[in-house]
């Protein structure tokens, strides 16, 4: 190796890999070290530095000066240093004395060459650490290299990157050669793999995309205020303007579309509902479940949720495909959402005023201060405290004690079932599912068809009696109900 002028070799490497020259040197003094202990003996004190004038590296061996040598490896005795290093010398110095490279042998050689690549390796993912660093969420374009267990890898010009699989478009495939777009999601340094890692699922590389679309995006002038996707099938984005001149929608809609389309183009499809930002949280939720119309919202503050009402008409198209509207929705405003028909939710009031009013003692009045504080049964009067009661206008601590004995009392005497006639039903009824079927789903949290349009199937079997037929027949039927209730328009 002694032969070789390495000064030409990390010249050409450095300007190939972009890695400083300091780094090439400490990388082949390393190796050079790591092949020198194997050759030598890794009991001596040895040490490596890199000649620039003659373009070698050296190895040298130190020793340490002793009155009386027990390691001759790594000691000398005084009179041998005074003979061959310098007179003066004393107990305690350090000699070095310069070995010949050329016995290293094939194997050391090889030894050597492995530690040198290793090591330009990790110099030259940190260079492309350190250009990648402050990437994070930016656009980039690349070329399709091959899959990799389902992961994409792309060629990025002078690394590559990974597409997880998690982070792709489940119906996109692609072949080696083909452009491909992406967002930055990390970079892993820690990666034994390609370190830079992709995204197209992500909500943020829908905004980035308008970002580069919509100018007013890029200038701050419009801001997306949230994002949700259902990678590959649709999302929402919820923008807003600075300029009260300015519609925001239109903008990001773009001159018959055209800005729009472009993002749709890019996500092979992906249909976008762009919906104006409004703080008014009731009236966001409502422009959410676009294109339905929203009859009314009721607000849940302690659950943070809102029970959304819509004519019938209206329903599968607050729901959407397989719950997907109301999921998109529920994301994009933060909010739980419950949604039902208006049908639906006066035959509820209607039952649960019936069901107050069954409890001795309570009046017509009592039944709807009970109502309007939020209590729907005769179940949920019975499992409060006189201090929930005593919330309400006009009812004393007495009275509220009166309330909650005759409740109890009449619970424990009376067998709540979930027929359509009784007290505690949803709307799973017009399921047409057999009684004991829906009497499970409703114990487990499943009491309105949303809720089973929104569940997987996976879901649905962790439910105790349900089986696989039994859950395919639910996910069926909630279906056909909204087909049939809309002509298929979700």
């Amino acid at each position: 190796m002694s032969s070789v002028d390495l000064n030409a070799i990390l010249g050409q490497l450095g300007r190939d890999k972009g890695i400083d020259k300091a780094i090439l040197i400490e990388a082949i003094e390393s190796a050079m070290l790591s092949a020198a202990r194997k050759h030598f003996g890794h009991n001596l004190n040895l040490e490596t530095s890199f000649n620039e004038d003659s373009g070698e590296i050296e190895v040298v061996q130190f020793k340490t000066v002793v009155d009386t040598v027990i390691d001759p490896g790594t000691e000398i005795s005084l009179d041998e240093a005074r003979r061959s290093y310098d007179p003066d010398a004393m107990v305690g110095d350090e000699f070095g004395k310069k070995l010949s490279t050329e016995g290293l042998g094939r194997i050391s050689a090889q030894s050597a060459k492995q530690v040198i690549m290793q090591k330009l390796r990790d110099a030259e993912r940190g260079v492309i650490f350190e250009e990648y660093k402050n990437s994070k969420g930016d656009l980039i374009n690349g070329i399709v290299q091959r899959y990799d267990r389902g992961n994409l890898i792309v060629h990025l010009g002078r690394t590559e990157a990974i597409l997880p699989k998690r982070e792709q478009i489940q119906r996109e495939k692609y072949r080696q050669g083909d452009r491909i777009r992406s967002m930055i999601l990390d970079i892993d340094r820690s990666a034994r793999g390609p370190q830079i890692i992709l995204t197209r699922s992500h909500p943020d590389f829908l905004k980035k995309l308008f970002e580069t679309e919509v100018p007013e995006i890029a200038d701050k002038t419009i801001e997306i205020k949230a994002a949700a996707r259902e990678p590959g099938e649709r999302a929402k984005i919820a923008v807003i303007s600075s300029d009260h001149n300015l519609d925001p929608v239109g903008a990001c809609v773009g001159v018959k579309g055209s800005r729009v389309r472009n993002v749709v183009d890019e996500l092979k499809g992906e249909r976008v509902d762009i919906i104006p930002w409004t703080p008014d949280e009731p009236s966001f939720v409502a422009r959410a479940l676009a294109p339905a119309e929203v009859s009314r919202v009721l607000v849940d503050e302690d659950n943070h949720s809102m029970e959304v009402i819509v004519n019938d008409d209206q329903l599968s198209l607050a729901i959407g495909r397989r719950g997907q509207n109301v999921k998109l929705a529920s994301r994009l405003t933060g909010w739980k959402l419950d949604v039902r028909s208006v049908s639906v939710a006066e035959e509820q009031a209607k039952r649960a005023r019936q069901s107050l009013e069954s409890i001795p003692g309570v009046d017509f009045t009592d039944a709807e201060r009970l109502y309007q504080q939020g209590y729907r049964s005769v179940i949920e009067v019975a499992e409060a405290i006189a201090e929930d009661l005593m919330e309400i206008e006009g009812v004393s601590r007495e009275r509220a004690e009166e309330i909650l004995s005759a409740a109890r009392k009449y619970a424990s005497e009376h067998e709540f079932d979930d027929s359509p006639d009784g007290p505690l039903v949803g709307d799973l009824y017009k399921l047409g599912l057999d009684p004991v079927i829906r009497g499970q789903l409703q114990r487990a949290g499943l009491t309105t068809i949303q809720s089973i349009v929104m569940s997987d199937i996976e879901e649905l079997l962790d439910i105790e009696g349900v089986d696989e037929e039994a859950a395919s027949a639910v996910r069926e039927a909630a279906d056909r109900f909204l087909r049939n209730q809309s002509g298929d328009r979700a």
